[in-house]
């Protein structure tokens, strides 16, 4: 069954709509860090003048060089691939340029319903102890040529969730408990669980690319380089933190596609993408701002497509270290902010308010559960009830990742400054070294206060819950036993109601506990050549495959 959408529909009239509100955004950040809101500039160009050689990008536009006929399509991010490994990363960045050329079991429609992947049909055998049967499809080959197996499969199921087969993988949470895998005959595998696993087949509808095993182990350290996909596209060219170029393999099991060749790469500043969508370097750019979007609709033959996401913004508060120690604590920093204001004049409107970890629409979300009011009294109360007056903390946020990222940022650290208990400085990050602190499985590691943005493909509560609050997961910033009870309850429980009231409870604890300062969830907004004829997807993937050309 398909999962049920709340989410407002977006089109780019309702986003031009609410685009002459930029103004006040950048009004509204500069002034909260002390700038001149008059200031003609890009407030992503002072973003990344630390941390981005903006020479170096155009240099990578340079020496990309695509077919001058309309079959070849070029899509600009915010951030480059950080690897080709399918399985050794947790950002959608890197799943765009790899799920061009790399498919899993099971796949998703644009509006998330679960259909056929390399697999055409899948049951329990036994729900209670954890048993599911994948039927696959005739006919499929790698790019190298090789048959696909289900030894295959298994390994890249393996991979994922043991570590002695293959790595230490950050996505290991997102098969949560998966255990084992095993061929049955030639067309046929059975995965198997630690007992019962409600999200078996959801799970596998959004993660696991699979892999050949014996490319894979001959590759070695560098796997990460290359691509031996089963997907309608095959790597041709590649230049680490640039681009990447994928061309039509001819033995694809699938439909033929119309775009014959696809071409990858990113600019963090949000000025550079657009311009080169204006000047017809790019076909489709994302994260476009709002100040900049009458540039784009204004122009012949580019336009605006917005959409709501399955992502959610918010800023950890790691509880292992004071003063985040402090429920009161953190419950003030959630009534310090005025996220209303932050939403309707940074993000002009596209943005929704958000108070547990789980979207509207989603399997567990609990609509009871309000946002955090703004209330700067209240913050300054629970800060001195907490017994950490005059902290001084520092928010580590990036810059050019998500749609007002740093303005967001610096309109919160603002707020929190504002209080006389209480300092906040601002540090920028470039994305990929705060990703990679992040993710490495060491809370200790990790920044103690930050911004990040979780997208959730499977339309279940669960796969926000479990990477951030399960125990030992490589995203884990907060440690509670009494949620760590929660998940396990919900994750054995094969009753679809129950399960749900459980998941309700855990966002209701959530809550009350303010592991994060809860902010919005995110709008994607795109910049489209109107060569192209494609719907953008709630999952913020970008697949060449579902393009037409006009």
């Amino acid at each position: 069954m398909a999962p049920e959408r709340r989410g407002r529909a977006v089109g780019r009239r309702t986003y031009l709509r609410f685009a002459g509100a930029a103004t006040a955004s950048a009004m509204l950040a500069g002034c909260l860090e002390g700038e001149d809101p008059d200031d003609p500039e890009d407030p992503d160009d002072d973003a990344d003048a630390d941390d981005v050689e903006t020479d170096d990008v155009d240099e990578a536009d340079d020496d990309v060089e695509t077919d001058d006929d309309d079959t070849s399509v070029t899509i600009t991010q915010g951030q480059f691939a950080s690897t080709l490994d399918p399985q050794d990363h947790r950002e959608t960045p890197t799943d765009n340029v790899i799920l061009q050329a790399y498919e899993g079991l099971l796949d998703r429609e644009p509006d998330g319903t679960i259909r056929e992947g390399l697999a055409t049909d899948w049951e329990y055998i036994d729900e209670e102890e954890g048993e599911v049967r994948f039927e696959f499809r005739d006919g499929v080959t790698f790019h190298n040529g090789d048959e696909l197996t289900m030894e295959d499969v298994a390994y890249s199921i393996l991979r994922v969730v043991d570590e002695d087969v293959g790595i230490v993988s950050p996505q290991a949470d997102q098969l949560a408990g998966v255990v084992d895998a095993e061929p049955d005959g030639d067309d046929a595998l059975v995965v198997t669980s630690d007992g019962v696993n409600p999200m078996v087949f959801n799970n596998f509808a959004s993660y696991c690319q699979v892999m050949q095993e014996s490319w894979t182990e001959e590759m070695g350290d560098e796997v990460g380089q290359d691509i031996n996909g089963t997907g309608p596209y095959q790597l041709d060219e590649f230049t680490e933190d640039e681009f990447a170029r994928f061309v039509v393999y001819d033995d694809y099991w699938g439909d033929e596609v119309e775009v014959e060749e696809v071409v990858y790469d990113s600019a963090s500043e949000s000025s550079t993408r657009v311009n080169s969508l204006l000047a017809g370097e790019s076909d489709v750019v994302e994260s476009v701002p709002p100040q900049d979007a009458p540039r784009v609709e204004d122009e012949d033959g580019t336009t605006i497509e917005a959409v709501p996401s399955t992502r959610v913004l918010f800023m950890p508060m790691r509880n292992n270290v004071e003063p985040f120690d402090s429920v009161e604590f953190r419950q003030a920093m959630n009534y310090a902010i005025d996220l209303e204001t932050i939403i309707d004049e940074i993000l002009a409107g596209f943005g929704d308010a958000t108070g547990q970890p789980t979207l509207e629409g989603y399997t567990g979300y609990n609509e009871e559960i309000e946002p955090y009011p703004y209330d700067p009294e209240m913050a300054e109360e629970l800060v001195d009830e907490s017994g950490y007056s005059g902290a001084e903390i520092e928010l580590h946020a990036p810059a050019g990742r998500y749609l007002g990222d740093i303005e967001i940022a610096q309109a919160v650290s603002g707020y929190i400054d504002d209080l006389p208990n209480v300092s906040c400085d601002l540090e920028q990050r470039e994305f990929s070294s705060l990703a990679d602190e992040i993710l490495d499985g060491d809370l200790d590691t990790s920044p103690e206060f930050f911004m990040i943005g979780w997208g959730n493909t499977t339309f279940d509560a669960s796969q926000t819950i479990i990477p951030w609050f399960g125990e030992g997961t490589a995203t884990q910033a907060f440690v509670d036993e009494e949620v760590y009870g929660l998940i396990e309850e919900a994750q054995n429980e094969p009753d679809e109601e129950t399960r749900e009231g459980t998941l309700q409870e855990t966002n209701e604890y959530l809550n009350e506990q303010a592991p994060w300062i809860f902010l919005n969830r995110q709008y994607s907004v795109y910049g489209i050549s109107d060569r192209l004829d494609w719907e953008a997807r709630q999952d913020e993937h970008i697949l060449a495959r579902e393009m037409g050309l006009q």
